[in-house]
């Protein structure tokens, strides 16, 4: 008899090995795409606080206004939230983007989340007020939420300007 050792696995046990990887797997894959659908939120939840910010800190810089709202082509507002948002410094007070008035951001939205947002565009004043006397906020969610899961957040503006971020059970 040799004293040599073979190193190396048979093939039963990286059979097993590989069987025993592919079932913890497969019970791990549900739990980690709601882990995914809750940090897509959480980072475009961060990007929209990130817009409102910026448009309030350039209202108040500019001292005449700043607005965020809805657009899809990030050229013009046209209410559609989900599709992505423009900040914009409102130097003639309009409350539209008008030629020779600069877009500070555009954030390009996300098709699988669901964004629901305010009729009209959130605007702040020179002292970085919102403009609005409604209430104003948006809603993200996942496109596919999980029941009983709190996966959606919902941003108000307050009437002095902050943005508040609370998080909910999808509805």
């Amino acid at each position: 008899m040799s004293s040599r050792r073979i190193n190396g696995f048979t093939l039963l046990e990286l059979m097993v090995t590989v069987a025993i990887v592919a079932i913890v797997a497969a019970l791990a894959f549900p739990s980690f795409q709601g882990t995914l659908r809750s940090n897509r939120v959480a980072a475009f939840n961060n990007e929209v606080i990130g817009v409102m910010n910026l448009a309030r800190s350039e209202a108040i810089r500019n001292g005449r206004g700043g607005i965020v709202c809805g657009s899809s082509s990030g050229a013009a507002c046209d209410g559609n939230w989900a599709g992505g948002l423009l900040a914009f410094a409102d130097a003639d007070e309009d409350g539209e983007l008008s030629a020779g008035e600069a877009a500070l951001r555009f954030v390009a939205g996300n098709p699988q989340l669901a964004v629901d947002g305010p009729d009209e565009p959130i605007g702040f004043d020179g002292r970085g007020r919102r403009r609005s006397a409604d209430e104003q906020s948006l809603t993200l969610r996942p496109s596919e939420c999980d029941a009983g899961a709190e996966q959606q957040r919902t941003l108000s503006i307050n009437p002095s300007g902050q943005v508040r971020s609370t998080r909910e059970i999808c509805a």
